[in-house]
């Protein structure tokens, strides 16, 4: 009986937590970051060479949506230089590390010079917004 009350206190005091962002352009052609929760961290790794508007989503398992039940799936933001910004539930920017605050997660960026994207979808130079 204590090994078994011994094994559910270290399975318990692992965090599982698989929440997951993925960050695409805002016509989800091309994806710009990627990122997963582990030990309380979300790991993300952005495109550094993009600016323009992006669509966040977050991805969860069916038994952490009470454990992030205010976050939404998706929000809409800008990335610019590797810096990611999101519109809250009130249409106010807020940066990724702040949003993720509120849940006891620590943001860990790391830049990529490349963009991720599928066969036959656009380049992310193709998805920058034109300047006037």
């Amino acid at each position: 009986m204590m090994k078994y009350f011994a094994c559910l206190l270290i399975l318990l005091s692992l965090n599982t937590q698989a929440l997951q962002v993925i960050v695409w352009d805002r016509d989800l052609q091309t994806k710009l970051g990627y990122g997963v929760v582990s030990a309380n961290k979300l790991n993300v790794q952005l495109v550094s060479d993009y600016s323009g508007p992006v669509v966040t989503l977050f991805a969860r398992e069916s038994s952490e949506k009470n454990l992030y039940s205010d976050l939404q799936d998706r929000y809409d933001g800008v990335l610019k230089a590797g810096q990611l910004s999101l519109k809250d539930d009130k249409g106010q920017n807020v940066n990724l590390a702040k949003l993720l605050s509120g849940y006891k997660i620590a943001l860990v960026t790391q830049a990529n010079a490349q963009s991720v994207s599928l066969p036959g979808l656009k380049s992310a130079s193709d998805t920058k917004p034109k300047t006037p």
